[in-house]
């Protein structure tokens, strides 16, 4: 049995996926990554201009969009006036319901199922966040590679560079490996600074030699290694924070960080099981683009989703 038609948005430092979906059929279409300029975070046009494609792409399905739901990295921190924003994309569409949360929001509703609890979403980025969609909501973490996201795929990058650099300027040969991968990657180290420092996409550029660092992880390398588990026991302190008294005592996790596996898998387990025993870690049941259908269809619901103050906001349709 099909449903109204939704639009789900998933925009990240790595890239942006989108899916429409009556429940029966889904479409997907993927844009560009987030990034921060001197002019502001461009989520504003790159939701728009997935919806525009969208739109374009499948008109007849369009024409019957009943609600749109779109979680976006830093949407609370990165938007002057997220109000204003769900106000102009919801204009594309008057007859569609229209929400626009933190990727957290999303992330959550795609990994526990809309149930409560908490989740650590590791990417590009890293964010806790910690909900019973009532009374309580909590987020730890997310405020960007300058200033957090420890143990992310940027954080991840930046430490392996900066062994890399060590090992360049003879302080410390440990991370030898490191400055070898790294020279593959972008060169001479006299031409990072250039590269990295101009760059508006800087974090996703970062978090693009994450996957090297963790190569050598699995190889042994020990100042790899060193990164690697490092990050994932920052990353269980973050979930470990999220899960505060009113939450329920269950969790999950979600992100591409995660597929690595091996010693930040092992670390960040091993970490979380000390600080938080008394909660059920469980498998994430969905993406955070599953989540932002999920948002979606709570617009639909008899009693709503609404506006709530830091986390989501909700067009008045």
């Amino acid at each position: 049995m099909t449903s109204p038609w939704v639009f789900g948005i998933d925009i990240g430092g790595s890239g942006s996926r989108a899916a429409l979906s009556d429940g029966t059929r889904t479409l997907t279409l993927t844009g560009e990554r987030a990034h921060v300029a001197a002019s502001g975070s461009s989520i504003p046009h790159d939701a728009a201009e997935l919806l525009r494609v969208a739109a374009g792409r499948w008109p007849a399905e369009w024409a019957g969009l009943a609600a749109v739901g779109i979680g976006a990295t830093g949407a609370s921190t990165l938007i002057d006036d997220p109000a204003a924003v769900v106000a102009t994309l919801a204009a594309m569409n008057p007859n569609a319901r229209l929400a626009l949360a933190t990727d957290a929001v999303t992330t959550h509703l795609g990994a526990l199922a809309g149930a409560g609890g908490a989740i650590v979403a590791v990417g590009t980025g890293s964010i806790g966040f910690a909900t019973d969609f009532a009374d309580n909501w909590r987020r730890v973490d997310g405020w960007g590679h300058l200033l957090g996201d420890r143990g992310a795929g940027a954080w991840i990058g930046i430490e392996g560079l900066r062994a890399a650099i060590r090992a360049h300027d003879g302080v410390d040969a440990s991370g030898a490996r490191l400055l070898l991968a790294a020279e593959e990657s972008f060169g001479d180290p006299l031409a990072w600074p250039a590269q990295l420092y101009t760059r508006h996409d800087r974090a996703g550029v970062l978090a693009g030699f994450a996957p090297a660092v963790a190569a050598a992880a699995r190889e042994g390398d020990p100042a790899a290694r060193r990164i690697v588990r490092e990050a994932g026991c920052h990353v269980a302190e973050t979930l470990a924070a999220a899960s505060v008294t009113g939450i329920p005592p269950v969790a999950s996790t979600s992100g591409g960080v995660f597929a690595a596996g091996g010693d930040f898998a092992e670390a960040f387990s091993a970490r979380f099981r000390e600080l938080r025993p008394d909660v059920d870690l469980r498998p994430a049941a969905g993406t955070s683009l599953d989540g932002a259908l999920h948002l979606a269809r709570m617009l639909l619901a008899e009693h709503p989703i609404t506006t709530r103050a830091h986390h989501l906001w909700t067009s008045q349709n």
